[in-house]
């Protein structure tokens, strides 16, 4: 039975619609839903409060789903109003018994009064993507710092600026960088920002990108993925990059490299995915041709100075629901487009999830990382990286890791292979198996090159089965 709750969404009536989004989502967030079968028995969260302002989409309902099976209060708002899916808020809100505040498109203030809405449940983790929520935490609701244990952060942005505030001596409380995850940075930003730009894109100005030059502003992880899916569809790619190291690796992956103000002239589309602010300044816009589209693939729109292209434009018109045209001085005309498209979280989602149960969360042990936090958000990564490619791996191809070895009709030897050379060695591995087999209420035992695991034969099959 669903608790009432208070909400704040644009129809409750789209939460049927909402559901089926959700349940495809899931679909491809295997290792959540086996970490979501181990909160339903553990409860590990049982009577924390979180406090969330993500992006508001199917694969982070999917995490909100599992972080209320753990125990936990939900309240869930909007970390971007361009990529919240409103069926989607409608269904946690209505059917999933999570209070969410989000509305697509919402303007600022609705944005800001739906963070205090979640800082009203009294927090004592919070969730954030650009950080908004803890700085609005540490300006406006500083009664409520004590009860905070900790919290994560998911995006570059964000981490920039917690980085700074901790730097100032400003930040309260422990912050575990799920950011800085190598499974983030590998299947969020460059697989999965690579290809959801380009669709935003697509999707917002029904451009044909083959045979166009696609200017690339970064070479991170999500400018090498954008890069990658943008040659891939056949545009001529040219990268900037004020790194030179990444810049030598784009040159070596085979892009022009160059400064801006070089590549504008001749850009057909301009893609910022830097973190920084003003990558596309004035100099940059009084150098584009006409037609030119830019686009912002980071947390905020400050990597593009739209000030300077208002104040240089005399006209402003809106002709696609995310695309606006700005009409300059000169004649020329500047396209913006909002192309933000919002598949790529599950992910996240998992890191996030278990950077909150598979460390300690205990207020000595986490104000003591607090004071080392630059390592405790490293090793927090490293641990949930294993976890996660591990348990993909295990999850997707368990024949090509494991030989189950019938020894008799109540014991089963699980060997390990590593001729595959994906393991570095048996400890990793290991832990994988061990709380892989606990998912399912079976302990296990290390024997020899093996485990033994005292379950009947086809209680593990199944296990390997349901795998």
């Amino acid at each position: 039975m669903i608790t009432r709750v208070d909400y704040d969404v644009a129809d409750p009536a789209l939460a049927a619609e909402g559901d089926g989004l959700i349940g495809w989502a899931g679909r491809e967030m295997p290792v959540l839903g086996l970490i979501r079968e181990r909160f339903q028995r553990e409860r590990p969260l049982d009577g924390m409060r979180i406090g969330a302002c993500l992006h508001v989409t199917s694969e982070t309902a999917n995490l909100a789903i599992t972080l209320k099976a753990g125990g936990a209060e939900v309240r869930l708002c909007a970390s971007n109003p361009l990529s919240t899916q409103d069926a989607v808020a409608a269904a946690l809100a209505r059917t999933h018994g999570v209070a969410t505040f989000a509305v697509k498109g919402e303007e600022s203030p609705r944005y800001y009064d739906h963070i205090q809405a979640v800082l009203d449940g009294r927090p004592n983790i919070t969730m954030d993507d650009g950080a908004d929520l803890v700085a609005e935490l540490h300006k406006g609701r500083t009664d409520l710092l004590d009860g905070v244990l900790a919290g994560t952060e998911e995006t570059t942005t964000g981490v920039i600026r917690l980085r700074a505030m901790a730097r100032a001596s400003a930040l309260r409380f422990p912050i575990i960088a799920v950011n800085e995850a190598l499974t983030k940075h590998l299947f969020d930003n460059r697989y999965g920002t690579g290809q959801s730009t380009l669709d935003g894109l697509i999707r917002a100005t029904n451009l044909l990108v083959a045979g166009r030059t696609v200017v690339v502003c970064g070479y991170g992880w999500c400018g090498r993925g954008l890069a990658s899916r943008a040659s891939g569809l056949g545009a001529h790619v040219v990268v900037t990059e004020v790194d030179p190291t990444r810049a030598l690796e784009a040159a070596m992956d085979g892009f022009r490299v160059m400064p801006l103000t070089a590549a504008a002239p001749e850009a057909d589309v301009v893609i910022t995915v830097t973190g920084d602010i003003n990558v596309v300044d004035r100099v940059h816009l009084e150098a584009l041709k006409d037609g030119a589209i830019i686009a912002n693939s980071g947390h905020f729109n400050d990597e593009i100075n739209l000030s300077a292209l208002d104040d240089m434009s005399v006209d402003v018109n809106t002709p696609r629901t995310f695309v606006q045209s700005h009409r300059l001085r000169d004649g020329r005309t500047l396209h913006v487009s909002y192309c933000h498209n919002p598949f790529r979280y599950a992910w996240n989602d998992r890191d996030q999830t278990l950077a909150r149960t598979r460390n300690p969360i205990s207020r000595t042990f986490l104000r003591g990382a607090f004071r080392r936090w630059r390592q405790w958000d490293w090793i927090a990564a490293q641990r949930t990286d294993r976890y996660v490619a591990n348990s993909r791996l295990c999850r997707e191809r368990i024949e090509r890791f494991f030989d189950a070895v019938h020894v008799s009709e109540e014991t089963v030897v699980v060997q390990q292979l590593f001729e595959s050379g994906l393991f570095d060695g048996a400890e990793e591995l290991d832990g994988t198996v061990f709380e892989m087999l606990e998912l399912v209420g079976v302990d296990a035992a290390e024997q020899g090159d093996g485990l033994v695991v005292p379950a009947p034969p086809h209680v593990v099959a199944d296990f390997l089965q349901r795998l």
